[in-house]
């Protein structure tokens, strides 16, 4: 083959990467009826579609502390706003209250947090186990890198606010300890891969089974 024939395939390669990487539709409402899969939602019919589809009130309204964690957590990722679907992004409202957390977790998108009413220590891991942490008053905003373990604590002797946007739809969210704690895995083996003790182990398997 011919290095000018080389190029023009790689050209149209290229070509095809951009265009198909181009939305081909203004937006995809998501037909939840339908189940999920790697790229979403299916579209819900746009003769269906109205401007209410768009706008969603779910943040306006304070979360419920009333657990072990004393977070409130309201998504607005695409199962609650199907307008998001396809669009790469999503939000969070945390209440958090006094001696409140954000337990350590992780997910699968990038995340930028910015306090409404602080102060609140946040913080993430690297991948190098180094911990970059700091406390974010009133207007401060800091970024999440997407799969690192991180975590917010109130500090205050007053609950705190702080909203959260995220670069996916449906970043799924997975807790250290639940995760650790609420599964099905047998006491033994969690205690030899967490070096905690069985009696500890069960203690926690309790709290959050």
């Amino acid at each position: 083959m011919k290095m000018s024939s080389i190029i023009i395939l790689l050209s149209l390669l290229i070509l095809f990467r951009l265009s198909s990487a181009t939305s081909v539709v203004d937006f995809c409402v998501a037909d939840l009826g339908y189940p999920v899969g790697p790229a979403g939602y299916p579209c819900k019919n746009p003769a269906n579609v109205s401007v209410d589809d768009f706008v969603y009130s779910g943040l306006g309204v304070k979360g419920d502390t009333s657990n072990i964690f004393n977070l409130g957590l309201t998504t607005a990722f695409h199962t609650e706003f199907p307008a998001l679907n396809g669009l790469g992004i999503s939000m969070a409202r945390l209440d958090i209250g006094v001696g409140g957390v954000v337990p350590i977790h992780t997910h699968r998108a990038s995340e930028l947090i910015m306090v409404i009413d602080g102060p609140i220590l946040a913080g993430f891991i690297a991948e190098d186990d180094t911990a970059y942490f700091k406390t974010l008053n009133k207007g401060d905003i800091m970024i999440f890198p997407q799969n690192l373990l991180h975590f917010q604590v109130n500090v205050d002797k007053n609950p705190a606010l702080a909203f959260v946007s995220l670069d996916s739809p449906n970043p799924g969210f997975q807790v250290t300890s639940t995760s650790l704690f609420a599964n099905n895995l047998p006491t033994d083996v969690i205690s030899k891969i967490t070096l905690l003790d069985a009696k500890q182990v069960k203690k926690l398997k309790k709290i959050f089974s």
